[in-house]
């Protein structure tokens, strides 16, 4: 069959028989249920309109805390991941950790939540919450590295399997390269890209390195990566959950929203609000038994 349905359940709702046969029933033409991972996730093939059948299953789970997606079955393997840093691979936005050293993190974080939300520019954000952080020693950055920031579940099962199975997976973030660095090495990605903080005797200036790598940033790492390898749009998966992330997840060949703000739930082709980063592997059609890391 032409597409597939994959539902995807996680620790506090797995997926039970119930689940799937509430979607099979709204999906056309429904095949054989195929098991990814007991009680965790499934694909069901079908036939017909994706957008239609997708949601279709949505309105037939009801509230049930299960995300599903609906893709082509061909070519759901990728070769590229790019992926958002905070809030998707780290469970943290860095910057408003950092500016908890300050005591001043409930002014950054309402601007942060206003710029992932696309309230406001992203760049002009991102300016004004740096100078709010002048004088903060770089000790300060290592101890928040060190002590608040924790990985999202899931992100070195997702980086490790996409790799033994061939795959590039690149960390681009709005954020900061003291931090996508060392993420990059913690969870296995193979390149990170990020915006550079600039430092005076061991201290922040209060300004960020231009040009500021944003939105259109992201994309252009996106498709300049996917250029590089040689790989067609499809082969492409990018994962963010901000408004600066939205240009990428629209020109990759998967993209994928992650307990995301709603404008980037809304607009993105698939979108993961219950389950950890082992779910974008699921949507690859990963089985558990092939999961590395």
């Amino acid at each position: 069959m032409k597409y597939v349905l994959t539902l995807i359940g996680n620790k506090a709702t797995p997926l039970a028989s119930a689940h799937v046969e509430a979607a099979r029933r709204a999906l056309p033409a429904a095949g054989e249920t195929v098991w990814l991972a007991e009680g965790e996730a499934c694909d069901i093939p079908f036939d017909g309109d994706p957008a239609a059948a997708e949601a279709a299953a949505r309105a037939a789970l009801g509230d049930a805390k299960i995300d599903l997606s609906a893709q082509k079955t061909e070519g759901r393997r990728k070769k590229l991941l790019v992926a958002d840093m905070d809030s998707t691979i780290i469970e943290q936005e860095c910057i408003d950790e950092l500016a908890a050293e300050l005591g001043i993190k409930p002014k950054i974080a309402e601007i942060t939540e206003r710029a992932m939300r696309g309230e406001i520019g992203f760049e002009p954000a991102l300016r004004e919450r740096v100078s709010l952080l002048k004088g903060l020693h770089v000790s300060s950055l290592e101890k928040v590295y060190r002590e608040r920031i924790t990985e999202m579940p899931g992100g070195r099962t997702l980086t490790t399997t996409m790799r033994a199975n061939g795959a590039i997976c690149a960390l681009v973030s709005g954020g900061f390269t003291f931090f996508t660095s060392r993420i990059a090495r913690a969870v296995g990605f193979d390149v990170n890209q990020a915006n550079e903080l600039l430092f005076e005797n061991d201290a922040l200036t209060g300004i960020v390195k231009e040009p500021i790598l944003g939105r259109q940033a992201k994309l252009d790492a996106l498709i300049a990566l996917r250029e590089e390898h040689g790989l067609a749009p499809h082969e492409t998966l990018a994962v963010g959950d901000g408004a600066n992330d939205l240009a990428m997840i629209g020109e990759a060949g998967l993209g994928v929203a992650y307990h995301a703000k709603p404008v980037v739930a809304e607009a993105a082709g698939a979108r993961i609000d219950h389950g950890d980063l082992t779910a974008l592997l699921y949507l690859q059609g990963y089985r558990r038994e092939e999961f590395r890391g």
